[in-house]
């Protein structure tokens, strides 16, 4: 059944998103612009509802976690902090593809994500321009913590979080980044441990460009980039051969607009032993160099082609 708790309360600036997420089936292998890409097998799929057969068991593709990642974040299940958007709720499930897929239950297993607001600006590097037309960073949420966090995974390997449709930025698909934590303690935020995975999720095509017609996202004057043409996935593609596993489609919560928001169910296949290989924000030309305006940055200047420079991640 779908999870009605954001029935009929889009998120402002002034109400931050309360709940968690909700496996639903239906979630959909495909690739932000006004052209769809077509489904692909592979790392991130649905995750199947009560008495769904023939998963494939899949190693989710290792790539750059970008310049945009702080550590040291919160332990915590709602990560808006206020932010405007179509709410999303989160349903990440970690498995062991070492293990035919087992779904990750101990071993202190924690899962991190970050992205960025409706406008393209991420926590932390709110002085770099999105590009394009868009307005200035609302202000709200804290400066170094919005649309960012990391949950435990519960019984069932499954991590929720409440959070938002991310918007995008020059020249990046709509994304979502994500690692996987194993080994270390739990407090207020998670510390110690190894981190086994390093990946985005990418939206699709289509849903991206109908997220871009509506309000706040529609602000953000800003061609979207074909999810074939993201670097990210090109990268994949040259590394992994499978790109398409880790491109998502949101189910909407309920049958209306999209104001009421959205699910988006996904499982991510780790190789638990082995230390990601996707860490440090990526080589030359991946946008691996934090840019001008956020932590590392030489002060407030906006680089060129938005946040990343060169290779925004």
């Amino acid at each position: 059944m779908a999870d009605t708790r954001f029935q009929g309360a889009p998120v402002t600036r002034r109400h931050a998103l309360a709940g968690g997420g909700a496996l639903v089936a239906g979630t959909a292998l495909a690739g932000c612009s006004s052209s769809d890409t077509g489904s692909g097998a592979g790392g991130t799929e649905a995750a199947p509802t009560a008495g769904a057969t023939d998963e494939v068991c899949v190693l989710s593709p290792e790539v750059t976690e970008g310049p945009y990642y702080l550590d040291g974040q919160l332990l915590r299940e709602d990560i808006t902090e206020g932010k405007q958007g179509f709410p999303l709720a989160m349903a990440i499930t970690v498995v062991d593809y070492t293990n035919g897929c087992t779904p990750m239950t101990e071993d202190a297993v924690a899962v991190e994500i970050w992205h960025c607001d409706a406008w393209g600006y991420y926590s932390g590097y709110t002085d770099a321009s999105p590009g394009g037309e868009v307005p200035a960073e609302d202000g709200e949420g804290d400066d170094m913590s919005f649309l960012r966090g990391i949950r435990m995974v519960d019984g069932d390997g499954i991590a929720h979080f409440s959070t938002i449709v991310p918007g995008w930025y020059s020249p990046r698909v709509t994304h979502i980044h994500l690692k996987v934590h194993v080994g270390g303690e739990a407090d207020t935020t998670y510390e110690g441990g190894t981190t086994v995975h390093t990946g985005q999720l990418l939206f699709a095509d289509a849903f991206c460009a109908e997220v871009a017609e509506r309000e706040p996202y529609s602000e953000h004057v800003l061609e979207l980039t074909p999810v074939e043409e993201d670097q990210v996935y090109q990268e994949a593609a040259e590394t992994e051969g499978d790109p398409g596993s880790m491109v998502v489609s949101p189910v909407p919560i309920t049958e209306g607009t999209p104001e009421n928001g959205y699910t988006l169910s996904v499982t991510v296949g780790i190789t638990p032993e082995e230390t990601t290989t996707g860490g440090g924000g990526g080589a030359p030309g991946q946008g691996g160099t934090p840019p001008e305006g956020g932590p590392g940055g030489e002060g407030g200047t906006p680089p060129e082609n938005g946040p990343g420079g060169e290779g925004g991640e």
